[in-house]
């Protein structure tokens, strides 16, 4: 009698997503785009600073139960490069959100979709000046692809209007996150070897920390967090969406494929913005959306398929 053999076992579908970093990347893209649209709804309401602190703090204690065995394992490793953990968890965490929810009282969500396309710019600017890694013409060709796709689509097909837009001290706060920000990505690469959820835990502790001196005096000088219905859904969708899962995705898809590869899924935070109004806001589906869309998805597609070249 032939015994059967047994059957494969399912493949586990969080293992499987883990060595996507394609789709990491885009779903990371999308819950920024989404964080954005509600930074700039809910501005007014919420002071930025203690809510970047809460939302760094909160994703540490969500974090901290499954990181633990792993912190207590990687803590040799932390501790011989805490200079740049620290450093990590000041451009990454601390200074890059704080400043971009604060820039969000102050601009538009346009200008500062139309400032985030300038992203994989920051990120290959500082790859080329501190680790001589450049873009390849490939890499190059679908940036600007997808830039001009990113401009299509917030221009609504008319690139003459990019004359009218006019910038205030917001977007210049908003485009110094973007600078922080590409810093970070460029040293992800550069990180210890070390579990993600030891990285994210510690990283978003110190991030926190070093912003709670700067919360207290907010609150000291009046702004202080009322704790409603809108504030608490805010917080609900930070917590989870644009924090824990955004950063886990997007540090594991940098770890994949690299800055510079992994820098023009930045474009698709404006295509996911618009795509947003369009179904949320009731927004007319127009030509210039989809050749926006064509052009930002041709572009990254060859932009994220070529390696990168060294100085």
């Amino acid at each position: 009698m032939t015994i059967a053999s047994p059957a494969p076992k399912a493949s586990n579908p969080a293992s499987w997503l883990n060595n996507q970093p394609y789709l990491l990347l885009s779903l990371s893209s999308l819950f920024w785009a989404a964080n954005i649209v509600l930074a700039r709804h809910v501005g007014a309401h919420v002071p930025p600073l203690t809510v970047t602190t809460i939302r760094w703090y909160g994703v540490f204690l969500i974090l901290l139960p499954f990181a633990w065995p792993h912190l207590k394992r990687d803590w040799p490793n932390l501790r011989k490069s805490l200079p740049l953990m620290l450093f990590l968890s000041l451009v990454g965490f601390a200074f890059n959100n704080a400043i971009s929810y604060w820039a969000m009282q102050y601009t538009e969500a346009l200008n500062a979709l139309l400032i985030q396309s300038a992203g994989p710019l920051f990120v290959a600017l500082w790859s080329l000046v501190l680790f001589g890694v450049r873009l390849t013409g490939a890499q190059l060709g679908g940036i600007a692809i997808s830039l001009l796709g990113v401009l299509i689509i917030i221009l609504r097909g008319d690139l003459a209007a990019l004359a009218s837009i006019s910038f205030n001290r917001g977007d210049i706060m908003f485009a110094a996150s973007l600078v922080a920000f590409g810093l970070y990505s460029a040293f992800i690469p550069r990180r210890p070897k070390i579990h993600q959820l030891s990285f994210l835990s510690f990283t978003t502790c110190c991030g926190a920390t070093m912003l709670l001196p700067t919360a207290i005096w907010e609150a000291a000088s009046g702004r202080v967090l009322q704790f409603d219905t809108v504030t608490l859904a805010t917080l609900g969708y930070i917590l989870i969406f644009p924090s824990t899962l955004a950063y886990l995705f997007f540090n594991r898809g940098v770890a994949l494929i690299g800055p510079n590869r992994a820098a023009p899924f930045f474009h698709l935070v404006p295509v996911f913005g618009s795509a947003m109004a369009i179904v949320l806001l009731g927004e007319k589906l127009q030509p210039f959306h989809l050749i926006g869309y064509a052009l930002v998805l041709a572009g990254v597609v060859i932009a994220s398929r070529q390696g990168s070249a060294v100085k």
